[in-house]
């Protein structure tokens, strides 16, 4: 199997860029869905900590309006 693979990867890396493009969506679109149960327990341990550094007054959080002000000026 992982010689078919490495044959696919150089086959799809021969593609012109747009063909390429498309295959990766392609590829990540077939991917949606599938999960990794140590990697979302992983995300909700970090939800929840950062969301009890917030309710506690560890830090505080910033207005979406601000931080989208401030991303708008950098990318200027």
């Amino acid at each position: 199997m992982a010689d078919r693979a490495r044959d696919l990867e150089s086959k799809a890396l021969d593609l012109p860029p747009e063909e390429r493009a498309r295959l990766a969506e392609r590829l990540l679109a077939s991917l949606e869905g599938i999960a990794d149960p140590e990697a979302e327990a992983l995300w909700l341990a970090e939800a929840e900590r950062r969301l009890a550094e917030l309710e506690s007054g560890a830090v505080a959080g910033t207005p979406a309006n601000e931080v989208f002000q401030k991303s708008r000026s950098t990318l200027r």
